[in-house]
């Protein structure tokens, strides 16, 4: 249909923002949950936005947490509108402390002040990455981006290093047990 066709890409971003501190934590599949709990516990995890692969690894994640005693919503394409706008009203009033939400519902999220993006399942792709990263730190404000990184995803974590130009530094929680 189309003679001579043309291409515009605006935009591409390739770099997280440089006010967003990035560290990978390497964790056993199995103790990703309690991971996640322990961290949530440390002070200052004020306003957090978590990312799952799966809509029902986010329902999983949020149940987990609130049975723990922490605040969450979910946000996913199997939310009504009106569940999704009350998840993200709660989020954004700070009635909800986390907001697990998918790839896909979290497209349109444009929140301010959150603390830290926390990548539980790595991103299938580095643009994901960049993506989901970008909703801290925003407008020059600092946020933490963590993220989960199994044994099976060590090449994954390795092709976003070469993507973005650098090492992301690898940490363990104090006191936390990875044998387990």
């Amino acid at each position: 249909f189309l003679h001579n066709p043309a291409t515009v890409q605006v935009g591409r971003r390739s770099n997280p923002a440089e006010t967003v501190t990035q560290v990978a934590y390497e964790v056993p599949k199995h103790l990703k949950l309690s991971l996640l709990v322990a961290l949530l516990n440390q002070p200052g995890m004020e306003s957090v936005l978590v990312f799952s692969r799966t809509k029902h690894g986010a329902d999983r994640i949020a149940r987990k947490l609130e049975s723990s005693g922490i605040k969450s919503a979910t946000l996913h394409s199997n939310r009504t509108q009106n569940q999704r706008l009350r998840a993200l009203a709660g989020f954004k009033a700070g009635e909800v402390r986390v907001l697990v939400a998918t790839d896909i519902a979290a497209r349109g999220i444009d929140v301010d002040g959150i603390s830290h993006v926390i990548n539980y399942d790595f991103p299938m792709t580095n643009e994901d990455y960049i993506h989901r990263i970008g909703r801290t730190g925003r407008a020059n404000a600092v946020g933490d981006a963590f993220s989960f990184v199994c044994p099976d995803e060590h090449g994954d974590l390795r092709s976003l290093e070469r993507f973005i130009g650098r090492g992301l530094p690898r940490r363990r929680l104090d006191g936390f047990d990875y044998s387990g």
